[in-house]
Parts: C-alpha cells; structure tokens; sequence
C-alpha cells in the first residue's frame, strides 16, 4: 500500500543565514533511510560549511540560482537546471544571488548528520 506524506517536517540548517528546509522523504518526517527529499529555500548571502558526504545528491533549482563549490572551482546553477554532488567529493553550497535559491535536494542514501562530514 502507498504511504502518504500528509506535510513535511521542518528541518533547522546550518549556515550563515536562515534558510528553510522541509524534509517530505527521509530519516526524519518518513524514517526513511534509503533515500531523502527536500524542499529549500535559501536567501541572498546563505552559504554552508564545506562537507564530503556519504551520499550523493542530486539538486533542481525552481527559482534563483545555487552556487557549488568544488575543489576543482565552481558552478552556478540557475531556475531550471540541476546539478549531482557525487559522495566522497567536498562540496559547498551557497546562494549570493540576490534571488537566493529554491530548489529540490534528494540524497541517496538519506542525508544524515553522521554521514555529512562538514568542514569544522
């Protein structure tokens, strides 16, 4: 049988400013481990410590764009584009647009705080 996500769960982020998220699919608002999907918003000036997680993500922009850091340089991804952070590879998220950003983030596995490695 289907199970339902009547709502997501608020989540609190990290980072230089208030960002939204809204866990709908994962370890915490399903206790879903084998996957996770979120919805984010992010302001003008948001940015996250660096992390080198244990799970791919795979991140669509709808509004705004979203930069990632990598240590190869940069990408800024726009409204309508997407982006796969692969697992094992430092990444840093951040928004300095004047839009910020929203978008979908899904991790596989679940994203996990002990599985995040962020930067100290």
């Amino acid at each position: 049988m289907p199970t339902l996500i009547a709502q997501p769960t608020r989540i609190r982020a990290a980072g230089t400013k208030p960002k939204l998220i809204d866990e709908y699919i994962g370890r915490v608002n399903s206790e879903t481990s084998v996957a996770s999907v979120a919805h984010m918003r992010s302001p003008q000036g948001w940015e996250e410590p660096g992390q080198t997680p244990e799970f791919d993500e795979f991140t669509v922009v709808l509004k705004g764009a979203l930069r990632v850091r990598h240590q190869g340089g940069e990408l800024d991804v726009s409204a309508g584009q997407a982006v796969i952070a692969h697992r094992g590879e430092w990444v840093q998220y951040s928004t300095p647009g004047v839009e910020g950003a929203e978008y979908i983030a899904v991790c596989v596995p679940a994203f996990a705080m002990a599985t995040v490695h962020r930067d100290e």
